[in-house]
This record gives C-alpha cells, sequence and structure tokens, in this order.
C-alpha cells in the first residue's frame, strides 16, 4: 500500500519534470514552480498538495496516468521505480500492471546529463553520512 508520503513524493519528483496535476475533469492544471526549499518541500508545493488531496477538488492525477491520486491512497497500490527511467511509478499490488510510465511523454527522457528529480536533503545529515564514509575508507587503508 502506498503511504501519503509516498504519493506526495511521487507527485513531487514528476512535477520536477513539468508534469502536471489534472484535476476538475481536465478543466485545471497544478503545477508549482518550485517544489523543493533547501530541506524541506517548497510552501508552494504543500498548497498544491493540499488541494489535490481536498475532496472539493474532485477527481485528480498525473498528468500521462489513468489512475487518481485517491485510487493510489488505496491499498491496492504501491510506489515503486520505474524500470525505463527509476523514477517513481503507481503499480497495483494485485492484478495487471499499468501500460505506461509518465515517462512515456517526455521527450529525451531519461537523461543522464541532467541533475534527476529527488527529495528534499537534509544538508548536514547528508555532509555526516559523507564525513563518516570517508572516515570508515581511512581506518580500513
Amino acid at each position: 500500500m502506498a503511504t501519503k508520503q509516498e504519493v506526495r513524493g511521487y507527485l513531487a519528483y514528476w512535477f520536477q519534470l513539468g508534469k502536471k496535476v489534472i484535476r476538475g475533469n481536465g478543466k485545471a492544471s497544478i503545477l508549482p514552480v518550485s517544489v523543493l526549499n533547501g530541506d524541506r518541500y517548497s510552501e508552494e508545493f504543500e498548497e498544491c498538495w493540499q488541494k489535490i488531496i481536498s475532496p472539493e477538488s474532485g477527481d485528480c492525477y498525473l498528468e500521462g496516468t489513468h489512475q487518481t491520486i485517491a485510487e493510489l491512497l488505496t491499498p491496492a497500490w504501491d510506489m515503486v521505480p520505474c524500470g525505463r527511467c527509476n523514477m517513481p511509478v503507481a503499480a497495483r499490488n494485485v492484478g495487471m500492471p499499468t501500460l505506461l510510465c509518465p515517462c512515456n511523454d517526455l521527450p529525451n527522457w531519461p537523461n543522464t546529463e541532467l541533475p534527476a528529480p529527488r527529495e528534499p536533503i537534509k544538508t548536514q545529515d547528508r555532509l555526516k553520512a559523507i564525513r563518516n564514509r570517508l572516515v570508515d575508507n581511512l581506518e580500513i587503508s
């Protein structure tokens, strides 16, 4: 079962590649300009997330997919890495898998020449992990 955090992260990854969330039977779309703000998601992304999960928004789905965000929050769905581009994709945990990854209609993707979308990074934690790896390598030598 995909957790709320996993679905939120899934949208954040795809927003970074310019994919929109469609809502209101295709009458409106959501795409925050900024998704990350240092070690957290941006305020704009958080506002979009609240709109997406609001019952007043009706059915919302990621551009290029057919399952709604509400469906993804049910026990029938998991988040797994795409076999082609390693981005998170929705997969049924029983039954037939989805036919296409949202990356299917992105020209020149995957592109290993560009930084890949990511989650917020806690800089201090990341630097400590790097330091610890370096110290461990010095001790082995």
